[in-house]
C-alpha cells in the first residue's frame, strides 16, 4: 500500500495515500477502536455546510485567500454531497467534546482542497486542517452547532412520517366507527365503546407527540457557532459570528441564528435533553400502541382477536400455520432502545463541567440513531401493518353484549345496587349479563340493541 507522511504535534506517521483524512484522525481511529460504528451522514453533512459557511465568512473578512477559499468551498460542496463519507473512520465514542471527529473534517477539506489546487495530500503549508479550515473556529462552538443542525434535519424529515401514521389510525378509526365493542379498563371487562373511537385516540397520542417533538427542537435554532473556545469568541474577527451563522442557516436551509448566550450552549445539553426526552415521550407512545394492538389481535383462537394484523411472514419453526405480531414486536424493539438512549443522553448532559460539555459526541450519536430508526421504520409499520388491519366485526359486538359492564348502562334505570346484583349473578353463574337482563325482565326485546348503539353515549 502506498502511503504518504503526514506530521502533527506528536510526530510523524505513514497514511495511506488514497485517504483524505490525516495523521490526527489516524490517531483518533487508533485511539477509540471502540463500536465500529462512524458518523452519521447528517452530522458529516451539518459539518460541512459550517466550515463552507466559516469559509464564506472569512473570506468575507478577508482573513482567507481568495483562491484558497473557492478550493475549500467546492471541497464543502462535494462533502456534504457525500463524497468523502468513507474517509470520516473515526467512531462516535471518541475523544470529548468531538475534537477528533472536527480534525478529520478538517483534514479531509483540506486535502480535497489541496487536490483542487494541484497540490498533494498532506502538503499543509498551503492549505492547513487548522490555520485554514478551522480558522476562527473551535471543536467547542461547531460541534453542538453542527449537532444542533443534523437533528433539525432529521427531525424535519421525521414530522411527516407521524403525520402519515396518525393519518392511517385515523383512516381506521372512520372505517370502524360504528363497530361497538368492550372497552377494557384494569385489562377487566368496562363499557362499550367503539373500535373507532380507540384507533382515533391512537392517532391523536401520535400528533400530540409529534407536536411536542416539533416544539423542543425549536431549542435548536440557537446556535454558539463563533463562541470559539468558552464561547469567548476569542480568535474570531469582528462580525464573524454574524456572517457564518447568516451563511450556515442559508447553505442548510435551516432557520438559525447565533445563541443570546453563547457560553450557555457550551456549558449546557438541556437543548438536547428537551429534544431527546421528547424522542423518549414518542417511543412511550409508540409502545404502548404496539401491545395494545397485540393484546386486541392475539389468539386467533384463545385471545381477543377483535383485529387481525396482515400476515407478513411465518412466525414459528416449529408451530406450522403460526403468524406473530412481528412488526409490532419489532417496533417495540425499536422504541426500547430510544428510551434507554435518552438514559445516555441525560447523563452526558449531566456531565458538563465549568466551561464546557465534552459528552457532545455520546448526545450526538444516540439523538441522530434513534431519529434514523423511526424515519426507517415507522412508513414500514404504517404501510405493512396498520393501514392493513382488519376488525372482527362480529366477535367484537359479541364481547360488547356478553360484557359484565353492560349493567353499567342499566345503572341509571335500575340504580347502582341492582346493577351491581346483576353482575354478580352473570359472575356466579358464568354467563353473559344481558342473559341475567333478559331473565329478571329488565330490558324489553330490541332495547338491549338501542343501549348498544354509539350515537346514543358516544360524544
Amino acid at each position: 500500500m502506498k502511503t504518504r507522511v503526514e506530521e502533527d504535534p506528536l510526530g510523524r506517521r505513514r497514511i495511506p495515500s488514497e485517504a483524505y483524512y490525516g495523521v490526527q484522525t489516524l490517531r483518533a481511529a487508533e485511539n477509540f477502536p471502540v463500536s465500529g460504528l462512524k458518523a452519521h451522514p447528517a452530522l458529516i453533512w451539518a459539518y460541512a455546510c459550517l466550515k463552507k459557511a466559516c469559509a464564506m465568512a472569512n473570506l468575507e473578512s478577508g482573513a482567507l485567500e481568495p483562491k484558497l477559499a473557492r478550493a475549500l468551498l467546492q471541497a464543502c460542496d462535494e462533502a456534504r454531497q457525500g463524497r468523502f463519507d468513507r474517509h470520516f473512520i473515526v467512531d462516535v465514542y471518541q475523544a470529548g467534546a468531538g475534537t477528533s471527529f472536527n480534525m478529520n473534517v478538517n483534514e479531509v477539506l483540506a486535502n480535497r482542497a489541496l487536490e483542487l489546487l494541484g497540490r498533494r495530500r498532506g502538503d499543509y503549508a498551503v492549505v492547513h486542517p487548522n490555520d485554514h479550515v478551522n480558522m476562527a473556529q473551535s471543536t467547542n462552538d461547531t460541534f453542538p452547532t453542527a449537532v444542533y443542525a443534523a437533528v433539525l434535519r432529521q427531525a424535519a424529515l421525521l414530522s411527516p412520517i407521524l403525520e402519515s401514521l396518525a393519518g392511517a389510525f385515523r383512516t381506521q378509526g372512520r372505517r370502524w366507527r360504528k363497530v361497538v365493542k368492550s372497552a377494557r379498563t384494569h385489562l377487566q371487562d368496562a363499557v362499550p365503546i367503539t373500535l373507532g373511537r380507540e384507533f382515533d385516540a391512537y392517532a391523536a397520542a401520535i400528533l400530540a407527540a409529534r407536536r411536542q417533538l416539533e416544539r423542543r427542537t425549536r431549542l435548536l435554532r440557537s446556535v454558539p457557532l463563533g463562541g470559539t473556545v468558552a464561547g469567548t469568541g476569542v480568535n474570531a474577527c469582528r462580525g464573524f459570528r454574524g456572517k457564518a451563522v447568516r451563511h450556515l442557516a442559508r447553505e442548510s436551509a435551516l432557520p438559525l441564528k447565533p445563541a443570546g448566550d453563547m457560553r450557555l450552549l457550551l456549558q449546557s445539553h438541556q437543548p438536547l435533553t428537551a429534544v431527546s426526552s421528547a424522542l423518549k415521550e414518542l417511543a412511550l407512545e409508540l409502545i404502548r400502541i404496539a401491545n395494545d394492538l397485540r393484546l386486541l389481535s392475539s389468539g386467533p383462537m384463545t385471545g381477543l382477536a377483535e383485529i387481525e394484523l396482515p400476515a407478513v411472514q411465518p412466525g414459528s419453526s416449529f408451530l406450522p400455520g403460526k403468524v406473530n405480531p412481528s412488526l409490532l414486536e419489532c417496533l417495540d424493539m425499536v422504541c426500547f432502545q430510544i428510551v434507554g438512549r435518552d438514559v445516555a443522553v441525560s447523563l452526558a448532559a449531566q456531565a458538563g463541567q465549568l466551561d464546557l460539555n465534552v459528552m457532545t459526541p455520546l448526545s450526538a450519536y444516540n439523538l441522530l440513531d434513534s431519529l434514523q430508526m423511526l424515519i426507517n421504520y415507522l412508513p414500514v409499520v404504517e404501510s405493512r401493518c396498520i393501514r392493513g388491519i382488519r376488525a372482527d366485526r362480529a366477535r367484537c359486538r359479541d364481547y360488547a353484549r356478553k360484557s359484565l359492564a353492560l349493567a353499567a348502562l342499566l345503572s341509571p334505570r335500575l340504580g347502582y345496587a341492582a346493577a351491581a346484583k346483576i353482575v354478580q349473578e352473570a359472575r356466579r353463574r358464568k354467563v353473559p349479563a344481558e342473559q341475567v337482563v333478559m331473565e329478571r325482565g329488565c330490558l324489553k326485546p330490541g332495547e338491549l340493541d338501542k343501549l348498544l348503539d354509539p350515537s346514543r353515549w358516544e360524544s
